[in-house]
């Protein structure tokens, strides 16, 4: 059935004749070189297949390798980025445990230089309202802290302490609106009252109107309150108003960033009570 398909195909056959013929033909001719053409023709083909089968092969492999080599550069990145955190989050602890050691330094000073009976304490909670001024520090009866011990640091009057418990007590900033202290305008030597009003300012109260204030004046404890050492650093004066009744109204910019509280000293030598008007 096949053959009776082929012979009714002339051409089929004519052209299969033709290359029969031609392959004969190739296999007796020689090339230039000597060699059989139809033996040249087939490695020529041949090789030619073999160059695209290399190529191929070739781009898979070099596809791989850099697929490989991608991977392998992604893990190094990843590695560099957890290294460069972790060396950041250790900087970070370095820099936070060298301000704490200069914070501790400044107190050591500070205690030196009162010549006070005082007592270091770590602030370790502070006020959920802004209505009520306060942080808890981590030392309470237990080691001697009583009500209405003044509280400073370095830069500064802090508060007093208004509730001691055994092993904490809570600090009554003296920005708070119900804080006050005696204090004195330490160029001139005028005394007033610095009162807290909730905002972050202080107010002094009670200065005569006749008397010489100027912003950036420097105004201290004046010790008439027998709670605050005198001399200890309030604030400076940054604004200054006639008022009614003779008296300035003034302004008080805090010495303290009462924001940036960590180490306070706890005064527990009671100050001596100075008396208004006596000379310091």
């Amino acid at each position: 059935m096949a053959i009776a398909d082929i012979r009714q195909r002339p051409g089929v056959l004519l052209g299969a004749a033709i290359l029969l013929h031609v392959v004969l033909i190739s296999a007796q001719v020689n090339t230039v070189s000597g060699l059989p053409l139809l033996q040249v023709v087939t490695f020529g083909s041949f090789s030619e297949v073999q160059r695209g089968t290399m190529a191929v092969v070739g781009g898979v492999r070099d596809f791989w390798s850099g697929y490989v080599a991608l991977r392998g550069v992604q893990r190094e990145n990843d590695a560099l980025k957890q290294e460069l955190q972790t060396l950041q989050v250790r900087l970070q602890q370095e820099r936070a445990q060298a301000q704490r050691t200069d914070n501790l330094r400044q107190l050591l000073e500070l205690r030196e230089r009162a010549n006070l009976d005082t007592t270091a304490a770590e602030v370790i909670a502070a006020a959920a309202s802004p209505e009520f001024r306060t942080v808890t520090i981590d030392k309470g009866t237990g080691d001697g802290l009583r009500t209405d011990m003044a509280v400073v640091s370095p830069a500064g009057v802090v508060g007093r302490i208004i509730l001691p418990s055994g092993r904490a007590s809570k600090v009554q900033l003296l920005i708070d609106r119900n804080a006050a202290a005696g204090a004195l305008i330490e160029r001139t030597r005028v005394q007033g009252v610095v009162e807290g009003i909730g905002d972050g300012a202080l107010n002094m109260q009670y200065v005569p109107g006749t008397a010489d204030v100027r912003p950036g004046d420097l105004v201290v404890t004046s010790g008439i309150d027998g709670i605050y050492p005198k001399g200890f650093v309030i604030g400076t004066i940054d604004h200054v108003d006639r008022g009614a009744g003779g008296y300035h109204l003034i302004t008080v910019r805090p010495a303290v960033d009462f924001t940036r509280l960590e180490e306070v000293l706890v005064v527990r030598t009671p100050p001596s009570r100075e008396v208004p008007g006596e000379e310091p």
